[in-house]
């Protein structure tokens, strides 16, 4: 049956994957109320489109953080993806490369940053959670940078992992025959049997829950590489961000797997933007399953928009083809969508282009 959209994936995946690997990547946090809402909020964003414009040549090429891209389009760090397809971040990393876009690398990847890298050319991105041991984060962000990753997404949202109700039934722990290969060598590569969630377990044991801006500045003394801070669903937190040497945000919930009851991130990007007042680039994850999505995103001033559960899903499904799959629909559907918008360049995007529940609410001065 031919897959016409990045939704169709899940099921596959659902049918493929042991019950605890798929309810680990699919479920989040408590009643799962924002994990619905990513998506619900989108749906309630409409589109003002303007008519006959050229779209004849339509240009989704961007930059970010100095790269040039071909679409707003980029991978979210996702954890353990070997457990999803044998070949894991290897195949993501192929298809983020072949599709010209960014890969982000999970700490909790199970390859390391060398073996990826070892899969050729390609824009990659380093997602850090800190450990306790600072030696360890000093060791792993020099790894990072030495095999060429060109910048750390910072995840700020962790002090202690979210209550995922699933993964505590299913008693989720790493399969066996799997590591968290970044950390192999340190004797932090693998988790401990526990009667709720291993993956927890391991939080509580290994990550600082002391962290704070002062850490943000720390990371800057140990690298040149630029710091996204990801997790932000505040003005003030972004502000902050900024006066801390942030070199862009990353507007996330962690895919509705840490606090439940936040905003949708579609719903928290027009605060953070419009406190980060074009000093850095603003990006989202959380929720993007279609093309719209990518540009109602866009309109409300993101930068770009991060992937994550479709790129296991579709990798669960049929491997790097799967996510090379994902990346073209997404990349099909946004064009389209700026086409019947009429916009033809990225920057031709704007915020009158949607309308959303506030706008609804506002009296809107009619000429």
């Amino acid at each position: 049956m031919e897959i016409t959209n990045v939704m169709e994936y899940q099921p596959i995946a659902k049918q493929k994957l042991p019950k605890m690997v798929y309810d680990y990547y699919a479920s989040g946090a408590e009643d799962e109320w924002t994990l619905n809402e990513n998506r619900e909020a989108f749906s309630r964003i409409l589109f003002r489109p303007r008519i006959l414009i050229d779209v004849s040549r339509i240009d989704m090429t961007t930059t970010v953080l100095g790269f040039k891209i071909s679409m707003p389009i980029m991978i979210a760090p996702t954890a353990m993806q070997k457990m999803a397809h044998p070949e894991g971040e290897y195949a993501t990393a192929r298809a983020a490369s072949a599709a010209g876009t960014i890969m982000t690398l999970s700490s909790w990847a199970t390859s390391s940053v060398e073996e990826v890298a070892s899969t050729g050319p390609g824009i990659r991105f380093f997602q850090l959670y800190v450990y306790k041991d600072r030696n360890v984060v000093a060791q792993l962000v020099k790894r990072a940078e030495r095999a060429g990753f060109k910048a750390i997404a910072l995840t700020v949202d962790t002090p202690r992992l979210g209550r995922r109700e699933a993964d505590i039934k299913n008693r989720f722990t790493l399969p066996p025959f799997l590591t968290l290969k970044n950390f192999e060598g340190l004797d932090l590569g693998k988790m401990d049997e526990t009667n709720d969630s291993g993956l927890a377990s391991y939080v509580a044991g290994q990550i600082d829950r002391s962290l704070s801006w002062k850490d943000v500045k720390w990371l800057q003394t140990i690298t040149s590489m630029p710091i996204l801070v990801k997790g932000v669903l505040t003005a003030e937190d972004t502000r902050l961000a900024i006066q801390n040497g942030a070199a862009g945000i990353i507007v996330s919930n962690h895919g509705a797997r840490q606090l439940d009851y936040v905003p949708a991130t579609i719903t928290a990007l027009e605060e953070v933007v419009r406190a980060a007042q074009g000093r850095v680039p603003v990006f989202l994850d959380g929720g993007v399953r279609r093309g719209t999505d990518v540009f109602k995103a866009l309109a409300l001033g993101a930068s770009g928009i991060f992937i994550g559960r479709p790129v296991v899903f579709s990798l669960a499904a049929e491997g790097e083809a799967g996510v090379r799959k994902v990346l073209q629909m997404l990349r099909n559907e946004f064009e389209l969508t700026m086409a019947l918008s009429g916009c033809t360049s990225l920057k031709a995007i704007t915020r009158s282009h949607i309308v959303t529940e506030r706008d609804m609410h506002r009296p809107v001065a009619r000429l």
